[in-house]
């Protein structure tokens, strides 16, 4: 068990597989340090996650944060990284695309 883990369990805080899929519906943007604004496009792992970041690539810029899979069951056990892809582009681009 990782030590994250051992942490939330400790704490009475182990959370199931369908309260962490809520809350990763809830991470919609994020900014960076010098203060460009992101949106998720994308969270997954395998396969799927190589297609989006390629496609992702030709929109705009893109950027790649791994996420920890504890409680996703088929990652941990697959020893899968999960991802999310952040993207950025210019405002008319954005706008067709995010609406």
């Amino acid at each position: 068990m990782r030590a994250e883990e051992m942490a939330l369990e400790e704490n009475g805080q182990s959370k199931t597989l369908r309260e962490r899929m809520a809350e990763e519906e809830t991470v919609r943007e994020s900014v960076d340090g010098q203060g460009n604004k992101w949106r998720k496009a994308y969270f997954g792992g395998g396969e799927h996650f190589k297609n989006w970041l390629a496609q992702c690539k030709e929109l705009g810029e893109v950027m790649v944060e791994e996420v920890d899979a504890t409680g996703y069951k088929c990652f941990e056990e697959g020893g899968e990284k999960l991802f999310r892809i952040w993207l950025t582009m210019d405002g008319e681009k954005e706008d067709h695309f995010f609406s």
